[in-house]
């Protein structure tokens, strides 16, 4: 829980806060964007929330925190109690985002996917009672998928508690040693009549992004939705080669698809047409500015 000691000057006065201890991941502003916003370098409240809508999801953020930097002056029990019960948050029909992000994967999000032929984790969330629990009752996992070495967090105490298999690309193997399913290549792999896992190395040399039902794009770290911009984007730092994160960028032209699930970055729901026109544009943009190894 956060300190009132260590409360952030950029916070408005008021019940929530966040204090110094804050990683600045973005987790607090993707759920519950009219109260946080990014001040300098941490997230901050910049506006109380007024109403039962607002309020819920500023409960929400200081639960998914993944260090527990965002804090009230008078915790209401029942209204904490009703956002922890809404994780796994359902985005649209059997796809939910897990809430509960990791420190160990500087806050990444996750995603649960409830399938008859065996329910799906893409990254991991923290391990808590209320998340297996809640996975529990929809059937447990069958597999794990990770996207990049970065975003492995507590899969492993997930697989052991349900007997899942972790898919991991070769390249980043060495963050999951005793993953169950190897993925090779740089082809993409229709595992199942609904799943296709695509490799799209660049930001780590093993990154893969995972589509399901040709709607729904899991991409890790590879791209997101920049919410401030409106458009999507991609890592500029920390690639492990720039021009194959062009490369990559651009071979997801190649499938329809309307949301885009990101590890880090927001998630958003577009027209499949519009999603190619905005995926066709940040291509675009990169190609300009490409550079060589």
């Amino acid at each position: 829980m956060a300190d009132e000691k260590k409360r952030l000057d950029s916070n408005v006065a008021g019940n929530f806060f966040v204090d110094a201890t804050c990683i600045n991941c973005d987790t607090c502003r993707q759920l519950a964007p009219t109260s946080f916003e990014e001040v300098g370098d941490f997230s901050a409240v910049t506006q109380q929330p007024t109403d039962e809508g607002l309020m819920h999801q500023a409960y929400q953020a200081l639960l998914a925190c993944p260090v527990g930097s965002i804090g009230t002056e008078h915790n209401d029990k029942l209204r904490m109690k009703e956002a922890m019960v809404s994780f796994p948050l359902q985005l649209e029909d059997e796809v939910s985002y897990c809430g509960f992000n990791s420190e160990k994967s500087f806050g990444a999000n996750s995603f649960f996917i409830e399938h008859p032929d065996g329910n799906w984790l893409v990254d991991s969330p923290r391990y808590l009672k209320h998340l297996v629990e809640a996975f529990e009752q929809k059937g447990g996992i069958a597999y794990i998928f990770l996207t990049h070495k970065d975003d492995v967090a507590d899969a492993e105490k997930y697989a052991a508690h349900f007997g899942a298999k972790r898919m991991i690309h070769r390249a980043d193997v060495e963050a999951v040693p005793g993953a169950e399913w190897i993925i090779e290549g740089a082809d993409t792999i229709q595992v199942m009549p609904q799943f296709q896992i695509i490799p799209v190395p660049g930001h780590t040399a093993g990154s893969m992004a995972l589509l399901y039902k040709n709607r729904f794009l899991f991409t890790g770290d590879h791209l997101w939705w920049d919410s401030a911009q409106k458009m999507l984007g991609a890592p500029q730092q920390l690639v492990w080669r720039k021009h194959v994160l062009v490369d990559s960028i651009q071979k997801l032209l190649d499938y329809r698809f309307e949301w885009v699930l990101a590890g880090h970055g927001d998630r958003m729901r577009l027209p499949a047409d519009q999603m190619r026109t905005q995926l066709q544009a940040l291509v675009e943009r990169r190609q300009t500015t490409r550079v060589l190894p």
